[in-house]
């Protein structure tokens, strides 16, 4: 059955349990005891005999869970006629199923395809004309147009002089990257200059996107399936139960103690407490703009010991920034950013379209630029305020004034933009993806929380990577990644314990799918991570990280505080029971009395108050949180 109809089968069984529960109480007030255990036996039996077949399917797998304890619980009651007892159970147990159904479903999406972001079609060139293609239909050797904005479709040879092409998405550097004639495009990057030919190299299936979704796919098989939390109690609890009920009868030759027994111990402080409070966790989390995807990925956060984080677009901003201002011939630094903000509004280049919005978040108006002329892959001309500007690479600048002299040198990961203004050098912006405001302290928040270790693994270049996170403290940097290779290192690291990993990009997809958590920057992150992933930011803000695991590993400390109280108040019952104090009916309202308690008791991770939500001054939140709610 999929998600939905589970979903659907266990609300229809807890629907069955209490209308059966609710008739038969009817009946018996009005002097129809007969008819009233009827009901009472219609409402358990769908719920009995759903639970058998789920225990032997969990048998088959070799798993032993407290779904025994249940099963045993409402046969016994049936077969000594205590049918009111065992409806009581029928309803206890098939709504704490439903609940558990409810945090498993809440927030989670079904993968969907990955090659959405790829177009279904492609323009071919044909016998001197152009014509659109389905994707399947393309082969190696067609000449294909990308025009401007366009995701490369298949991998391919740049055929014509120059593209620039943004490969952000799957290889985590953040600048646009300029390809000459003959180089290798990869499919599933975008266009960031001017059209230009591809020469296909492989059909659509064998291509680099497809290969990534392929990846996604294994990866997701291959983790194994975490166990409920409450069936790791369950041999032990089991054990004890069938001990004291056991013992009642053989002592006493009664057996309805030991059906009494067996109704106290009906384990719905395990059943209802923990998936209770995962969901109230849930919800929690989804009010700090943190949508995890189920009860198991919230449990899986707060076990987590290894955390590895992609650069660009993580522990970066992801969009390059103006980290200084040069100048010469004594201009002013404010003037030559307004000048080239104002040349580059003629281009969609996405460092040009850095300037433009580093311009105006300074308060700048931009006068509109005239007689624009842009060189793709290399910059641009226009005439400003009556001033001819140029704006490009170092050495296309210079070309165009005549201006000699080496580039000055840069550190790694940044690049420069010349500027001349009147044919003379004016000065050049140096730009750079810098750490996330607060990435240092928010590692520290993370240590202190007990992550044992903390990993890079990014696409980019070593020196990028290691200068970016100089003095984070990490344990590690891994750079120059391919996205298999950053799956494999999630499996390596599940050595020193659970995994999180955390990413925004396409080549990040695989790694989220293997960890033990996968994290996705979903505000501006691609899709298919934010599919692939376990937990997904919806604000841009990766302090979230911090809230998310605080949220999830209190969430789990309320679930077995729960637990222990509810267990410990049954094992109490059950050995009243035993004694003789208590008949089936009376041990099933005060297992019911139980599960109020520890139900109520769960609902605190409600209330649960991240420190840093105590700690942050008055409007620190972002508004758009309180609609998450």
């Amino acid at each position: 059955m999929t998600d939905k109809q589970t979903d659907r089968f266990k609300t229809l069984l807890l629907s069955v349990a209490l209308a059966g529960l609710v008739a038969g109480l009817a009946l018996h007030l009005v002097g129809r005891a007969d008819l009233a255990g009827l009901a009472w036996t219609a409402g358990v039996l769908p719920v009995l005999a759903a639970l058998l077949v789920e225990i032997l399917r969990s048998l088959a797998r070799g798993e032993v869970g407290l779904d025994i304890v249940a099963a045993l619980s409402m046969s016994a009651a049936l077969v000594f006629g205590e049918t009111l007892a065992a409806a009581v159970v029928a309803v206890m147990y098939s709504g704490g199923t439903f609940l558990e159904s409810f945090a498993e479903g809440r927030a989670r999406r079904e993968m969907r395809d990955l090659l959405s972001r790829v177009p279904r079609a492609a323009t071919r060139h044909r016998n001197g004309g152009l014509e659109d293609v389905a994707l399947d239909d393309i082969r190696p050797g067609d000449r294909l147009l990308i025009r401007q904005g366009d995701v490369v479709p298949v991998d391919g040879q740049v055929a014509s002089a120059t593209a620039f092409l943004d490969t952000s998405a799957l290889t985590g550097e953040s600048l646009p990257v300029r390809l000459e004639a003959g180089a290798e495009a990869m499919s599933g990057s975008t266009n960031a200059g001017d059209a230009f030919d591809l020469i296909a190299t492989h059909e659509a299936r064998d291509s680099t996107y497809a290969g990534i979704v392929r990846l996604v796919e294994q990866a997701q098989r291959s983790r194994a399936p975490m166990a409920r939390l409450a069936d790791r109690w369950s041999l032990g609890f089991l054990a004890v139960t069938l001990l004291i009920a056991g013992a009642a009868w053989w002592f006493t030759g009664d057996p309805i103690r030991a059906v009494a027994v067996l109704v106290v111990a009906t384990p719905c402080p395990l059943i209802l407490a923990v998936p209770v409070a995962l969901v109230a966790g849930l919800s929690r989390a989804a009010h700090f703009a943190v949508l995890v995807k189920g009860a198991k990925p919230l449990e899986a956060m707060a076990r987590v010991r290894t955390l590895i984080f992609d650069k660009t677009g993580t522990l970066t901003d992801g969009r390059p920034r103006i980290v200084t201002v040069d100048t010469a011939e004594g201009m002013a630094e404010d003037e030559i950013l307004r000048l080239a903000a104002a040349a580059d509004q003629a281009t969609k280049h996405p460092v040009a379209q850095a300037i433009v919005a580093a311009a105006k978040a300074r308060g700048m108006t931009l006068p509109v630029p005239h007689d624009t002329v842009e060189i793709p892959g290399e910059g641009v001309i226009a005439i400003v305020e009556g001033r001819q500007v140029v704006v490009g690479g170092y050495g296309f600048v210079a070309g165009q004034v005549g201006h000699e002299g080496d580039p000055p040198d840069l550190a790694a990961g940044s690049v420069m933009v010349a500027v001349a203004v009147d044919d003379r050098m004016a000065g050049h912006l140096v730009m750079s993806d810098p750490l996330r405001d607060g990435a240092g302290d928010m590692l520290s928040g993370l240590r202190r929380q007990g992550i044992e270790r903390i990993l890079l693994a990014t696409g980019d270049r070593a020196e990028v990577a290691r200068r970016v996170t100089e003095g984070l403290g990490l344990d590690g940097i891994r750079a120059g990644l391919t996205p298999d290779e950053k799956v494999l290192l999630v499996l390596t690291e599940h050595k020193h314990g659970p995994v999180m990993m955390v990413g925004d990009g396409v080549n990040d997809a695989p790694a989220l799918a293997a960890a033990d958590v996968g994290v996705a920057m979903g505000a501006r992150g691609a899709a298919a991570s934010a599919e692939a992933a376990d937990v997904v930011l919806l604000v841009d803000r990766l302090d979230r990280i911090r809230t998310g695991i605080e949220i999830a590993r209190r969430s789990r400390r309320i679930a077995l505080e729960s637990v222990v109280a509810g267990i410990g108040l049954s094992v109490l019952g059950m050995i009243a029971a035993a004694l003789g104090y208590l008949t089936p009916v009376q041990g099933a309202l005060i297992q019911e009395a139980i599960d109020v308690a520890v139900i109520l008791n769960a609902l605190r991770a409600l209330r649960i108050q991240p420190t840093q939500a105590r700690t942050a001054p008055s409007g620190d939140e972002p508004h758009q949180e309180g609609a998450l709610a």
